[in-house]
């Protein structure tokens, strides 16, 4: 069997951990959550839910992977519990649809940066021909593809590792150079306000699970990705400070992206932060009109946006692609780069439908009708929302295994290898009692109003 590799440091590991956390969702997402949940008042919440749940479950699945010291499938099998390897081998499934589905909005972004660097700004009006034109979001696709097969193929050293300590800072730059920017265009200050001034009327508690739902899934946790770079973790590692280090860079991604949206959105409505659509299309409908406006720097402010985004995707990608990359290699005892090319042809023939569900193809675009709804849903949200419910369910069972299988005790001998001084600590007694009374009852009612509201319009808090 090839060898499996290790992350060569720390600073690796977390770098690769928090690209992997770090995507689209924090770039988009996360400001109009907030918005919606009040501004301030949601980012706290957030805050909260990132420490509270986050945090603990990071550290269960970094400890996971290190322990069980091999793919998803398999950790399971090395832990002596073959019977619950089926967690593993939905994990595996379910990276391989997420990456169907998010290389199309990848694609999107890359072509939109190139759009940018062109100066085309009118491309946001022409969305809907945009994403309908599936010769050239195949060929973006293929380049995106490429980019993240050429990463994966060299390996966790010499391929994910390096490139995230690459991306990783080239990021950040990026989006501190952004934030900064936006703060000296017309009517910035209303928006800075709008984001870090609370409403604590809208505070509810659709609004607090709404915050622990971003939380669960900008970090990337329970779906098989930070299970899989723990079995990559040296075992002199420290787990918890790795978990609090890639925890805290992805929400400080999340918070700088607020920086960044907020004075844009403020800057189009001439400061009434009223009638912008979150999303897609904030993203690839309003941004290019918005840099537009800003004059001579328009282009430039607009291809490092969109470049932050092809980047953020990227760091993504990467680690998705990772999960069943490493099932194929050990499973099946093939190379690394059989294994990439087979995902490669696998992923193309899934995101076809995706690739033209967004105007070409009618069938797909009006995909399903769900109960009690007037409007039908595409193939690629429909996808999108099943594989967030399962995310959501695979949270569920991850604690489960936990407490009743592998113990919590035995989280706690693999977390002190690295950390001897953890048993006793306050840390350890925080993590498990939140893994054992606190994420068991706020991931299942996650998951059942998540479940209600998205497939039956029910509607509960």
């Amino acid at each position: 069997m090839p060898s499996r590799g290790l992350f060569k440091s720390k600073i690796g590991f977390i770098a690769s951990a928090a690209g992997a956390a770090v995507g689209l969702g924090n770039i988009w997402k996360f400001p109009f959550e907030v918005e919606d949940g009040g501004g301030a008042a949601f980012v706290l919440v957030y805050l909260v839910c990132c420490l509270l749940i986050g945090f603990p479950l990071m550290v269960t699945c970094i400890a996971l992977g290190r322990k069980g010291n091999s793919n998803v499938v398999q950790v399971f099998d090395n832990l002596g519990f073959r019977r619950w390897n089926f967690m593993g081998k939905l994990m595996a499934i379910d990276n391989i649809i997420i990456l169907s589905i998010y290389l199309v909005v990848a694609a999107w972004s890359f072509g939109y940066f190139i759009e940018m660097v062109k100066g085309n700004f009118e491309i946001g009006k022409q969305f809907g021909i945009y994403s309908a034109d599936i010769k050239t979001v195949t060929i973006y696709w293929i380049v995106f593809i490429a980019v993240t097969a050429f990463i994966v193929s060299k390996g966790v050293s010499k391929g994910i590792e390096r490139a995230a300590k690459i991306l990783m800072p080239t990021l950040l730059i990026i989006l501190i150079i952004l934030a900064v920017y936006v703060q000296t265009i017309p009517h910035s200050g209303t928006g800075i306000s709008y984001y870090l001034l609370p409403d604590f009327s809208k505070l509810s508690m659709r609004v607090i699970f709404s915050a622990v739902g971003q939380a669960f899934f900008s970090l990337s946790i329970c779906g098989g990705i930070i299970i899989t770079y723990g079995s990559y973790l040296s075992k002199d590692d420290n787990i918890i400070s790795s978990a609090a280090f890639v925890t805290i860079a992805d929400v400080a991604v999340a918070l700088l992206a607020g920086f960044m949206i907020f004075p844009l959105v403020a800057f189009l409505t001439s400061g009434s932060m009223e009638g912008i659509e979150g999303g897609s299309g904030l993203i690839f409908v309003t941004m290019p009109e918005a840099f537009g406006l800003i004059g001579f720097l328009g282009s430039a402010v607009g291809s490092l946006f969109f470049l932050l985004l092809s980047f953020a995707a990227l760091t993504t990608t990467v680690a998705i692609m990772e999960v069943p990359v490493a099932y194929i290699i050990e499973r099946f005892n093939k190379s690394r780069s059989y294994a990439v090319v087979l995902l490669i042809a696998i992923t193309l023939v899934l995101s076809m439908p995706s690739i033209v569900a967004n105007g070409y193809s009618d069938y797909f675009k009006n995909f399903i009708r769900y109960p009690g709804s007037e409007a039908s849903t595409d193939f690629m949200t429909f996808v999108g929302q099943i594989v967030d419910s399962y995310l959501q369910l695979s949270g569920i069972l991850i604690v489960l295994f936990l407490i009743f299988k592998w113990k919590i005790s035995s989280l706690d001998l693999e977390i002190t290898r690295g950390n001897p001084g953890y048993i006793g600590s306050a840390t350890q007694k925080f993590i498990n009692v939140v893994l054992k009374y606190v994420a068991p009852v706020v991931l299942t009612m996650l998951f059942i109003l998540g479940f209600l509201s998205t497939f039956f319009g029910i509607s509960v808090l």
